[in-house]
């Protein structure tokens, strides 16, 4: 199916040392939901042995029955939902990940994107390596079972040493829980407490429903170890670079109640729509969303331009990700069925419409043609990012740059394509300033093409590395 806009690939949530441990983790999941819809699973541990469930389909469906919950028993859980980026989505890709090695059992999820994931999986394969899945996830399994220190903590960083990316892991063993942040930070993930139990989560939303305290964000390069005794341990292993956290999850991924990198989403998103309102000054009656995203930052718009704010697009709300088109045809039947436009706030108004991103310019068409056949005399179109351009490698499932209609198009070329009076983007400067979260330098790389972590050059051959020192001593 084509994206209408970009999706997060997944959320994580652990609990270390509580007796509902898997329930809790349910509920965790359950909290973060919106950062991936097409499979979840718990790893639980009872401090002898792993369990897991996990299957395709959303969190209510896959845990269900209550039954369940009594094949994961323990006091630690590890949690993860998803949605597809590296590996298809089918069964055998659901996280977390769980094996038995020759050091024991371990579970992994993970949230983020390798960027040299080929080339270790080639490298693994070379030597031996067989795959079970197709997620770049399972690379960071083989390299644990083929390091040489002996440490679990040691081998952790001695794996993640060799890959580049993104990514926040949680890792389950039978005694403990670890939780690690890529030295960049693209992603978010944050440290609480429940009583005297440790929670780690992709959102403090996750938290919150749970009624655990936030303590605070896990810092980019940070290692947080989650013993058998119930203490945690803060290491920083990684050799220390300058932050580079996603910009885009204020913009779209993250829910508007959560606490990331230092602010909370909803403030920042009304910023950027009264932002959005100091760059362009438009003649209207009225200021609609597109629900859910963009309402925080059409409420700031209508307060900064004093044109009132209405809900002039109704969401929803139980539309699945699949659904069963009429054989008839029916215009716009896609938009139609998640979107239903108000006429007595549209009919004879000048409409500001806020969006939060245009990746293939098919669902704004139909939004403004969906509107202006609601009775609008005008439709100016106004979006609280800058034009998304450059697809992502760190964890978010865009299209590939040529599917990307900012690409290759003019402001005035996608205006006249989605048939609006008026299209205008917020500028990277009022992005930035918008979010104003100390110094941070965020990687905009869907923006601005500039992607922080450098790409490998592929190699014709699986180069000599892991086995390197072996291989010749046997010479």
């Amino acid at each position: 199916m084509k994206l209408s806009r970009p999706h997060e690939e997944c959320g994580i949530f652990g609990i270390h040392g509580h007796p509902e441990a898997a329930n809790l983790t349910y509920l965790g999941l359950y909290a973060l939901q919106h950062r991936g819809q097409e499979s979840c699973g718990i790893v639980s541990s009872d401090g002898n042995t792993l369990y897991a469930h996990k299957r395709m389909g959303l969190v209510a469906d896959v845990f269900g029955n209550q039954e369940i919950f009594k094949k994961l028993p323990g006091r630690s859980a590890i949690g993860h939902v998803r949605y597809s980026t590296a590996g298809a989505s089918v069964e055998k890709n659901v996280q977390p990940i769980m094996v038995d090695y020759s050091r024991g059992s371990i579970a992994v999820a993970h949230n983020g994107n390798l960027v040299n994931a080929q080339l270790l999986k080639a490298e693994l394969e070379a030597y031996g390596s067989i795959f079970q899945t197709t997620m770049d996830t399972e690379i960071i399994i083989h390299l644990l079972a083929v390091a040489r220190t002996n440490s679990l903590v040691d081998r952790i960083v001695e794996a993640l040493n060799r890959i580049k990316g993104a990514y926040c892991l949680l890792f389950l063993t039978e005694t403990r829980m670890i939780a690690v942040r890529d030295p960049n930070g693209f992603r978010p993930l944050c440290l609480g407490k429940l009583g005297n139990s440790w929670v780690i989560a992709s959102e403090s939303c996750a938290l919150d429903l749970i009624e655990a305290q936030f303590v605070r964000e896990i810092e980019p390069g940070e290692m947080v170890v989650c013993t058998k005794e119930g203490d945690i341990k803060s290491l920083f292993p990684f050799k220390k670079i300058e932050p580079t956290p996603c910009i885009f999850e204020f913009v779209y991924f993250a829910r508007p109640d959560s606490y990331i990198f230092g602010k909370n989403v909803y403030m920042a998103r009304k910023e950027l729509g009264r932002q959005l309102a100091r760059e362009y000054k438009v003649d209207a009656d009225v200021v609609i969303a597109v629900p859910d995203s963009g309402v925080p930052a059409a409420m700031g718009y209508a307060e900064e331009s004093g044109v009132p704010f209405e809900l002039g697009l109704i969401r929803n709300h139980y539309v699945g990700r699949t659904f069963i088109e009429p054989a008839q045809s029916i215009r716009h039947f896609g938009v139609k069925i998640k979107l239903n436009p108000v006429r007595e706030i549209l009919k004879d108004k000048r409409v500001v419409v806020i969006d939060d991103s245009i990746v293939r310019g098919t669902t704004s068409r139909k939004i403004v043609k969906m509107v202006r056949n609601a009775g609008a005399k005008a439709v100016h179109m106004l979006i609280s990012s800058p034009p998304t351009s450059y697809p992502c490698y760190y964890g978010i499932d865009t299209p590939n740059r040529k599917e990307l209609i900012s690409s290759s198009h003019t402001v005035e070329e996608i205006r006249r394509y989605i048939t609006a009076d008026t299209l205008g983007y917020l500028s990277e400067e009022g992005l930035v300033g918008s979010i104003g979260v100390g110094n941070t330098n965020f990687c905009k790389a869907c923006f601005a093409g500039e992607y922080p972590v450098a790409f490998p050059k592929p190699a014709q051959q699986p180069q000599m590395g892991l086995f390197e020192e072996e291989y010749k001593e046997n010479d």
